[in-house]
């Protein structure tokens, strides 16, 4: 893939799109940190974003002819970005992540009561259930209107904890629904917190902590390996012209020469070059014999 004549064009674009995400979570991480000015932070770190990319490109390319003061300088101010972005990045992924996690505990919550609410309502149904049997057991057989009217009074307590049962219910199978659907966000983290026997607060720190390790560092290193790329390309040029005027000189070409000669010329040199290494040293020793 070194010698495509797109392997440039690949490594610039790869830094272009991890530098533009890095960039853009960044910012939009550091609004959430500073949300009273969050137009200001994102004119601010999207300025600075910017310039650390040139900033490192520029040390990478002038690094042996600037004084010692700028590129300490810029050296430490590239860092310094490096680390802030990675800081943006920190909050704008712990902020995604809060808010799946913030609506699935608090349904989880939620669940929880509900669940003890009814376990508490299926206590006072049997509860009234005893207590009506043990206020007619207490009554003569004869008082049978007695017995009736204790049925009646007892009756509508019973069928209002029904009722709140029913509904506690259907709010507890509601909330499980929505505890599914919530939990497909957090699913893996959910899923990774149990096969390490952990939180899930600890296994997303320790994947978001993976991300800012690679996702800047990686930025700014295509960055420089892309100018690294357009330097090789610049120096081949400037050996192909400097071999083409050697060229012009030896067979006093004047007129324009298309790139098909240059690359003719570049061929030829080269071959004559493997030739000469080729051929063996002829020496004349004693009475003229031809010796290696």
């Amino acid at each position: 893939m070194e010698n495509s004549k797109n392997f440039k064009y690949y490594v610039g674009l790869s830094a272009l799109l991890i530098a533009g995400s890095a960039a853009f979570f960044s910012v939009f991480g550091l609004s959430k940190l500073f949300a009273g000015a969050a137009l200001s932070v994102i004119i601010m770190a999207g300025s600075l974003e910017f310039g650390k990319i040139v900033g490192a490109a520029f040390l990478y390319r002038y690094w042996d002819k600037i004084n010692i003061l700028l590129r300490t300088y810029m050296t430490i101010g590239v860092v310094t970005l490096v680390l802030i972005t990675s800081a943006g990045i920190f909050g704008y992924l712990s902020n995604a992540y809060q808010g799946a996690t913030i609506q699935f505990e608090k349904q989880s919550t939620t669940l929880l009561y509900k669940e003890d609410r009814l376990v508490q309502l299926e206590e006072d149904k049997i509860y009234l259930k005893q207590e009506l049997e043990q206020s007619l057991s207490s009554l003569p057989d004869n008082y049978i209107t007695a017995k009736r009217k204790l049925r009646e009074d007892y009756n509508p307590k019973v069928l209002l904890v029904n009722d709140e049962i029913l509904k506690i219910k259907q709010e507890i199978g509601d909330l499980k629904v929505a505890l599914i659907e919530t939990g497909v966000d957090v699913g893996p983290a959910i899923y990774l917190a149990r096969v390490f026997n952990t939180d899930i607060d600890t296994v997303v720190k320790f994947f978001i902590f993976i991300l800012i390790f690679v996702f800047d560092p990686m930025a700014i290193s295509l960055v420089i390996a892309y100018n690294r790329v357009l330097l090789d390309e610049k120096s081949k040029v400037e050996n192909v012209n400097k071999i083409f005027e050697m060229y012009k000189r030896k067979s006093k070409i004047k007129k324009p020469v298309e790139k098909e000669v240059v690359d003719k010329v570049v061929k030829e040199e080269v071959e004559e070059e493997k030739v000469e290494e080729a051929q063996p040293v002829i020496t004349l020793g004693k009475g003229g014999r031809a010796g290696k």
